[in-house]
């Protein structure tokens, strides 16, 4: 699904790096700009410095978590509307969910990820960020 278009850039965020690794084997196909941050505040120093169409967001990693992470983007006025993929390993726990959501995020994955469904939902959202 290689696009004519300008590429656009994706955060990936995640403490682990084999599962980074595998969000960029998953999105490789998108034919986009996969930039990593190994951690909430390595995250938000990214998006300092460029802009980003989906943010791809683990729920947990040390220090700060993925919901801290998620609500100081969308409290920045230039990041507000950014979409936030929340992944997570705990499940389909109702609270967690609502938590999810309640950080402002556009959807809520659970591990392990079906590759055709995360390629799908980054690109509905990379062409809603095109409009």
């Amino acid at each position: 699904m290689t696009n004519t278009r300008e590429k656009v850039n994706i955060l990936l965020v995640d403490d682990q790096p084999q599962r980074l690794m595998s969000y960029e084997a998953i999105l490789a196909s998108l034919g986009q700009n996969l930039v990593r941050a190994n951690s909430g505040v390595e995250a938000l120093e990214r998006l300092m410095k460029d802009e980003f169409a989906v943010i791809l967001l683990d729920v947990s990693m040390p220090g700060m978590d993925g919901f801290e992470t998620a609500a100081l983007i969308h409290e920045h006025p230039r990041f507000e509307k950014t979409p936030v993929i929340f992944v997570t390993a705990f499940g389909d726990d109702p609270e967690e969910i609502h938590r999810a959501y309640a950080a402002g995020g556009a959807d809520y994955l659970v591990k392990p990820l079906d590759p055709v469904i995360v390629r799908k939902k980054v690109a509905v959202l990379l062409e809603l960020s095109r409009r």
